[in-house]
């Protein structure tokens, strides 16, 4: 646009304020069609500037195209750090439960919220995120690829970890209900002093709550951890006494 009016002889800087404001919509002024008129602009031209509505900058354009290609590349050749990635920065909700559970679990789930929306039903803004997320989930398991469980020695507070020799990602403890990243942040220190002995040595060293555990324990996070240090303790002798004899 700035170009054509250029090409005409109109001076830069008022060609360039005119191109601003016919692209937000705004019509030529009096003063605006004056000076095109002067430098012998076609009327065709005046006449269109006056009929747009909104014109995406070109710059804009160009960058966003950019983008686009980097994330291809990246989901192409790097497709599990590229949902690691998106997961972690992108995803709002999570149902760890149902994605680590694979392919046919999520796309029954995405079929019951359209059947929940065929029937009128209106998603609650919770649920309109989880299902943003198990579209994509949806995507990355039809490739091949596997969403973990959260793993209480290789989970991060708030970012997904990417699992080659698995092929797959692991959830971060943030993805729990409830569950800040604060608070997940403390299991994270906690292990790397030394590694849980029990449940009851996971409550005490951290700031998880009764029902962010209950919720580790229903994902099959806790699985084979005892219960308390005593019994920990008390195996730990059985196990000495029995390598004796």
């Amino acid at each position: 646009m700035t170009g054509l009016s250029l090409n005409y002889g109109v001076d830069a800087s008022k060609a360039f304020l005119m191109m601003e404001r016919v692209r937000k919509g705004k019509k030529l002024t009096k003063e605006d069609e004056d000076l095109l008129r002067e430098h012998k602009v076609p009327e065709w031209y005046i006449g269109t500037c006056n009929k747009i509505k909104y014109l995406f900058p070109k710059a804009h354009a160009v960058a966003y195209v950019m983008m686009a290609c980097r994330v291809a590349w990246y989901k192409v050749h790097y497709p599990l750090e590229y949902y690691a990635v998106y997961f972690s920065t992108r995803s709002k909700q999570y149902d760890i439960k149902v994605m680590s559970q694979g392919e046919k679990a999520i796309a029954r789930k995405l079929e019951d919220y359209k059947m929940m929306k065929q029937r009128g039903e209106k998603l609650s803004p919770k649920d309109e995120e989880i299902e943003k997320t198990l579209n994509i989930a949806l995507e990355m398991t039809e490739r091949g690829y596997k969403i973990g469980i959260i793993d209480l020695n290789k989970s991060l507070a708030g970012k997904f970890v990417v699992d080659h020799k698995n092929n797959m990602i692991i959830p971060p403890f943030d993805t729990i209900d409830n569950l800040g990243t604060a608070a997940a942040q403390t299991v994270v220190e906690a292990r790397e002093k030394r590694e849980f002995l029990s449940v009851e040595d996971l409550s005490q060293r951290t700031k998880l709550s009764q029902q962010n555990i209950e919720n580790l324990r229903k994902l099959g996070s806790l699985k084979g951890l005892p219960e308390s240090n005593q019994l920990s303790l008390f195996d730990d002798l059985y196990t000495i006494e029995e390598e004796k004899l």
